[in-house]
């Protein structure tokens, strides 16, 4: 194989191509289909020009031939398995691999190729220099304790299938609530649109966002659609649910906005939906927005949605709303000022009282306790409740008198965090991954040493684990429920791998060492690649508070487990 095979890596959806020299000339139908796949498949991982999860795209047309981009794309193993040299190089830095895409059609590939040749000759891109990328690498290998072994083991039944909804195994399942009536139903949401209704292993559609929404976009990328849901707590008598989803940008005015040399390519929107009878199993009602902000880049939006659990009415917080919104992809495209900062909603957790008025907008409150509530100048979010997140993937709060709130943060190239939030903190991104520092500017995908005095300048994680482990961290809840052996432990998981881990959650919170759950089947132990026959799993966790059962999600095949027996 020739050794200026440009290989990368990246996350799926994005193609981590190693692309081609096409002598003939396409036509402009071909180039306008290529930017459109390119724009639903690439861009949330890659720029033309700029380092992204994955490496720009621009300029590397002229290194190799079209067939072996063709192979590359529907078989990445065979070249990542033949050591070529760049490959090598750019493991370092980006650390993920992309699934095959058998899927896609040849002639689709190639019109990618085609535009990406194009726009690489009119704006005369260079491909990435990727002995420079190798001198920028930072530090590698185990940068954290591993997971350690435990002897607990963990069996599942499949509850249901819900129907998959789109071409794309990057969209799927991804969050599970508890009725709200305490009918033994649980609930279940598609990033494409649709909340199911599951009873009895059947899943009927409890609410479709494709038909109430015209702008509803579930693609392009891994981070659009329908992010989550959450039933009020009150849900029996207001029938109040709350819903995060994405819409198609089409010049609608928002709350928060990106500054002007970006133009918003999607909006998130945090949305209240009122059900005419709280007991109907089809929700039929009204909706209002709350609010609207723009996105910079396709990547790590709106996560979660959620109320903590188990309030008393009497309780400050009750009936308070929280959700989690990502950086925006704004680093990766370079443009760290636009976050880490409270004049910006970027890599932040919010919280809003749906009830109020007070905000800016005067559809909602800002709760009294945010710790920003009384900075009424120089552009401060008074929404934030925490802030220096990266993509904060879900949200979840313990029993005890104390609620403390626990959040998962997706790495970028090297640690995985699990995060003991607190009103104010900062968490460090993008300047901190995990207990090391970044280089923004220089290389995003690097991390270093720090200084015990330096470490102190942000919130450090409660646990971690790096990328010899897995790749990005799939949030979890802490487990009360009757299966004695994961009692009063975080569980927890990685999407991309399907591993199971927790941490044991007690009073003071003395011990972070993460340890692994064996999964096991008909008394064997096995994984849940092999138990679902899918490599890439897309794992999430569900909770059913009011049961007290734990549910094991893999988005890529639209399964959802319950665990029912830990020994």
């Amino acid at each position: 194989m020739s050794k200026r095979l440009l290989l990368t890596l990246a996350l799926p959806i994005g193609f981590a191509l190693a692309i081609i020299s096409c002598n003939s000339q396409p036509d402009e139908a071909t180039l306008a289909k290529g930017k459109d796949l390119f724009t639903k498949h690439c861009m949330s991982c890659h720029g033309l020009q700029d380092d992204g999860i994955g490496p720009p795209l621009g300029g590397v047309t002229s290194v190799v031939a079209e067939q072996q981009l063709i192979d590359f794309i529907k078989n990445p193993s065979k070249y990542i398995d033949s050591q070529d040299i760049r490959f090598s190089l750019l493991k370092q830095k980006y650390k993920l691999v992309m699934p095959p895409f058998e899927w896609l059609p040849e002639d689709d590939i190639s019109a990618i190729v085609a535009y990406l040749k194009e726009q690489t000759e009119l704006f005369d891109i260079p491909p990435l220099d990727v002995a420079q990328q190798s001198n920028e690498a930072g530090l590698s290998g185990q940068l954290v304790s591993a997971p350690q072994p435990s002897s607990i083991s963990i069996e599942l039944e499949e509850v249901v299938r819900l129907p998959a909804l789109g071409e794309s195994s990057d969209l799927g399942v991804v969050t599970l609530r508890t009725s709200p009536i305490g009918d033994g139903a649980i609930f279940a949401s598609d990033q494409h649109g649709v909340i199911y209704r599951i009873k009895d292993g059947k899943a009927t559609v409890f609410i479709d966002l494709r038909n109430e929404l015209p702008d509803f976009q579930s693609g392009p990328g891994i981070a659009t659609g329908l992010g989550a849901f959450d039933f009020h707590p009150d849900f029996q008598s207001n029938g109040l649910l709350y819903i995060s989803h994405a819409e198609a940008y089409k010049g609608q005015p928002a709350d928060y906005v990106i500054s002007d040399p970006l133009r918003s390519v999607a909006q998130w929107i945090v949305g209240e939906w009122k059900a005419n009878n709280p007991t109907d199993t089809v929700f039929s009602g009204t909706y209002r927005e709350l609010l609207r902000v723009h996105a910079p880049t396709f990547a790590h939006g709106m996560q979660d949605v959620g109320f903590i659990p188990g309030l008393e009415k009497t309780h400050p917080d009750y009936g308070l709303l929280y959700f989690g919104y990502g950086d925006g992809g704004s680093n990766n495209i370079h443009h760290p000022e636009l976050g880490h900062h409270p004049q910006s909603f970027l890599g932040s957790i919010m919280r809003i009282d749906p009830a109020g008025s007070n905000s800016n907008n005067g559809k909602y409150g800002i709760p009294a306790g945010n710790p920003f509530s009384q900075d009424t100048g120089d552009g401060v979010v008074r929404e934030i409740y925490a802030y220096g997140f990266r993509n904060p993937h879900r949200m979840a709060w313990d029993e005890t008198d104390d609620h403390r709130m626990f959040v998962t943060d997706i790495g970028e190239a090297n640690i995985e965090e699990l995060n003991i939030v607190l009103a104010g903190g900062d968490y460090g991104w993008p300047v901190r991954e995990g207990n090391y520092g970044i280089n923004t500017i220089k290389n995003l995908k690097a991390v270093y040493e720090l200084s015990t005095t330096d470490k102190a300048l942000y919130k450090g994680p409660f646990a971690q684990y790096d990328h010899e482990t897995g790749n990005a961290i799939s949030g979890g809840y802490v487990y009360e429920g009757n299966l004695a052996a994961l009692k009063d432990k975080y569980v927890f998981g990685d999407i991309v791998n399907g591993k199971l881990f927790f941490v044991n959650i007690n009073p003071q919170l003395s011990d972070s060492t993460i340890y692994q759950l064996s999964v096991s089947k008909n008394g064997k132990e096995t994984t849940m690649q092999e138990l679902t026959g899918i490599k890439r799993q897309h794992l999430r966790i569900g909770y059913d508070r009011v049961e007290k059962e734990m549910y094991i999600i893999t988005k890529a095949d639209g399964k959802v487990w319950k665990i029912v027996k830990a020994y």
